[in-house]
């Protein structure tokens, strides 16, 4: 019998009159629906940083999305797939010097190898339930407190309520079952899967063991033979092994389903693990034994008490969400579904607290999806039902990886860096191949725009057939090495700088050093290069991509070399190759200003194809680089406000979060928080991969990060935006307040982090600081800055210094 919902929401504010005593101000920690989640976008999402699950919460038939950020299609690439692309480079270096651009990216085109490969869906499981009649009271949460979700319900005067967690010290998702009346618990336990599978029932367990395709083309290449590829004796090797543990009643495991049968409670424990066993091994010939380690998971979990795994469960995530607070002093606000509440505040009522929700959901999804060594958070974090997914599901690395992790160390999560560290350790791998192979330079490493958890660094596009504007561009190794000198700012871990990071950033420098050429006016340019994603249009009125110089370019190799030269002269190391790169910053192609004021995306002075395109790439220097601030640098500065009133604020998910930071940045805080506003617009759901570039970017039901379709970076980077309206920092000043937007008059914030390893805690009242504390976690010195107020003061390692509005020491 299909079972009829009752929506039982009463709408305080129109049912009731608007008096103090009768709103519920809403929270700042749970996300809560009346109802089912239908589609994906509505699902609360669970993780351990490993595996992620997305809970729909039906009454009688329930079903949860797996994924495991290791499961992947494809197998260890082939890094020499093009061992002659170098070869062509000076033919467009020629075609550039007598600026035929169209010919230069038909031959730019010659620069490509293959795509990266897709992160898979691990499979669907399936709660069928016997029990029938009317639903009253349904309730479905995700407290992001302590990363447990819930669902409960009456039916037929029977209470019935389930509890969801995936514990990181235990490595298994855990499922409690319950209802108030005695052997009224009666359901199956099945599992389907895109990829291929087999079912067995073993000593009370059941157990699913299947494989990934060893190829899957990226989804928007359309349909096309052989799209994905399975073969028994390759690809990525996957376990699922459920056991139930029940108080009362029968159990059944057969090779189809686990029937349990008059329960009064059932405790499902799901482990999973797959094969892989690092980017360069084959998972069939040398991956890890799958089903040795999803069942040694299970058994010693088993073996546990549901409280302990949860209190463990708990203990675990709260050393990490509750080491950052923020209060926005909000009014009552009535207490609401989150879809109703986020619908509410699209239309421009205010709701301060489900402010503080999103910006504490987007530490709450880095902590669920970051924690696995060599295998950052992807393009949609670690949840993903899709055989062939939007973009691969993969790591874009002109913007989209890396804005995945700026709030990391900000947000005081800077354990949830390190699997992004290990993973660029493991492009540098490949990435020597690719700077040989296709760019012809003989030290160091280079990755480009696409890559996946087999650490592919080659420019994508299948060998010629893709469009130099996505697929030829080769500074992501740059890009992405300046979070490890950001980690040693925050953190001040010299052994990490040492041995891990300086490696790296050194051989992205050299690449990049290599890479430089002379123009024509004496700079050091790129050439080949292109702005990610975008196209110029000459005088001629041809639209092109190649082109030489591209400012994004030579900003992020600026600020690749600036931070190497620091960190060579910290470690006094490599006196010669300092000189080396001090040379190229000096002689580097500077910013220029266009005609409309603008900072120039190109070399030359050209209008882009596309003016409000939702990359602004050349802004780089302004955020997340610290090459142009208000107040070194006014006129650059300007530069870049006008580039951005050029584009306009409507724009996809993820490039509204990169804009709140380039708003915060130079120091307008109303305009950052119009942006935030506008990325916290409610967004229909729809199950579908509808893809929007030019805008409609906001946010779902389920507060996830609408492009759309789905894509976590948006989270991320709005997260992360909240924090620089509050605190910025550089590896000298630390400024308090620079962005503070008139909307957030009164409030506090407690354990935000800032470069030259601080912590601080702010209060602010009517715009105004009120009192500052600040914990020295490495002993440096600490520059306060507030307004036209500096305080510049000594610490030791561990000392907290307190200071009032006018920042006198504070007793």
């Amino acid at each position: 019998m299909k079972c009829l919902i009752i929506r039982l929401i009463i709408l305080t504010f129109l049912l009731i009159p608007l008096t103090s005593e009768f709103i519920l101000a809403q929270s700042k920690s749970i996300l809560w629906f009346d109802r089912p989640a239908e589609y994906f976008e509505e699902t609360t999402v669970l993780g351990n940083g490993k595996t992620g699950a997305s809970v729909f919460g039906g009454v009688i038939s329930e079903k949860i999305f797996l994924n495991d950020a290791t499961l992947w299609a494809g197998e260890p690439v082939n890094a020499y797939m093009n061992p002659d692309a170098h070869k062509n480079i000076p033919f467009i270096r020629e075609a550039l010097e007598i600026e035929d651009y169209k010919l230069a990216d038909q031959l730019n085109k010659n620069i490509q190898g293959k795509f990266s490969e897709s992160f898979a869906p691990l499979g669907t499981l399936i709660l069928e339930f016997e029990h029938q009649g009317i639903c009253e009271n349904y309730y479905r949460e995700l407290d992001i407190s302590n990363a447990i979700s819930k669902v409960s319900f009456t039916m037929n005067g029977i209470d019935y309520s389930r509890e969801y967690f995936i514990s990181n010290p235990d490595q298994v998702m855990v499922i409690k079952i319950s209802s108030s009346k005695k052997g009224s618990l009666s359901f199956n336990v099945k599992f389907q899967s895109l990829l291929k599978f087999s079912n067995a029932a073993h000593d009370g367990i059941f157990k699913i063991n299947g494989y990934a395709p060893y190829h899957a083309e990226p989804d928007y290449r359309g349909n096309m033979p052989d799209a994905v590829v399975f073969d028994e004796n390759r690809g990525m090797r996957f376990s699922t092994f459920i056991k139930v543990k029940n108080d009362g009643g029968q159990i059944v495991v057969c090779d189809s389903a686990i029937h349990v049968n008059g329960a009064n409670e059932a405790i499902l424990f799901i482990s999973i693990a797959t094969s892989f066993n690092g980017f360069d091994k084959d998972p069939v010939k040398y991956g890890l034994d799958n089903q040795d380690l999803a069942s040694n998971q299970l058994n010693q979990a088993y073996s546990k008490t549901y409280e302990s795994l949860k209190e463990k469960h708990i203990k675990d995530y709260q050393n990490f969400f509750n080491r950052v607070k923020l209060d926005l002093d909000d009014n009552n606000i009535p207490d609401l579904p989150t879809d109703e509440r986020l619908k509410r505040y699209t239309e421009g009522e205010s709701d301060k607290n489900l402010e503080v929700l999103y910006f504490q959901y987007g530490r709450y999804l880095l902590i669920s999806s970051s924690r696995t060594e060599g295998v950052p958070a992807n393009l949609q974090g670690i949840w993903n039902p899709y055989l062939r997914p939007p973009w691969s599901s993969n790591y874009t690395m002109n913007i989209n990886t890396q804005e995945n992790y700026w709030l990391a160390e900000c947000a005081n999560l800077t354990e949830m860096h390190m699997p992004f560290f290990s993973f660029i350790g493991n492009i540098a791998q490949t990435g020597k191949v690719t700077a040989k192979t296709f760019y012809g330079v003989s030290k160091g490493w280079a990755a480009c725009h696409n890559s996946d958890i087999w650490a592919m660094s080659n420019p994508v596009g299948d060998f010629g057939k893709g469009d130099p504007m996505w697929a030829c561009w080769n500074m992501s190794g740059a890009w992405s090495v300046t979070h490890l000198w950001e980690h040693y700012l925050y953190t001040g871990d010299k052994a990490f700088l040492k041995n891990t990071a300086y490696p790296l950033m050194k051989g992205a420098s050299e690449f990049c050093l290599l890479w430089l050429m002379m123009d024509k006016q004496g700079y050091l340019v790129t050439a080949p290069s292109t702005s990610p994603e975008n196209v110029y249009l000459t005088p001629e009125g041809y639209v092109g991509s190649t082109l030489y110089g591209a400012t994004s370019d030579i900003a992020m190799i600026r600020e690749c070399l600036e931070q190497t030269i620091k960190a060579s002269r910290l470690l006094d190391v490599d006196v010669s190759f300092q000189d080396s790169m001090i040379y190229a910053v000096k002689h580097l192609y500077p910013y220029q200003i266009g005609i409309e004021g603008n900072l120039q995306e190109w070399y030359y002075d050209w209008q882009d194809a596309d003016p409000g395109h939702r990359h602004q790439s050349h802004l780089y220097g302004l955020y997340p680089g610290h090459q142009i601030t208000p107040a070194k640098t006014p006129e650059l500065s300007e530069a870049c406000r006008k580039t951005l009133e050029i584009k306009g604020d409507e724009t996809t998910g993820w490039s509204k979060g990169w804009r709140i930071n380039l708003w915060a940045r130079l120091r307008d805080g109303n305009r950052a928080y119009k942006l935030f506003r506008e990325l916290l617009s409610y967004v229909d759901p729809d199950g579908a991969k509808n893809i929007a570039y030019t805008g409609g970017g906001g946010t779902y039901p389920n507060l996830l990060d609408a492009h759309p379709p789905f894509q976590i970076d948006g989270n991320f980077g709005g997260a992360a935006g909240v924090v620089e309206m509050l605190l910025q920092s550089t590896d000298e000043e630390l400024y308090l307040l620079p962005a503070l937007p008139d909307a957030w008059p009164s409030g506090s914030v407690q354990g935000i982090c800032a470069r030259g390893g601080f912590e601080l805690s702010i209060k602010w009242k009517n715009g105004m600081l009120e009192g500052v504390e600040v914990i020295s976690k490495t002993g440096n010195t600490c520059s306060l800055n507030y307004m036209n107020k500096k305080i510049v003061f000594d610490t030791i390692k561990g000392g907290v210094y307190s200071f009032d509005s006018g920042l006198n020491k504070a007793n």
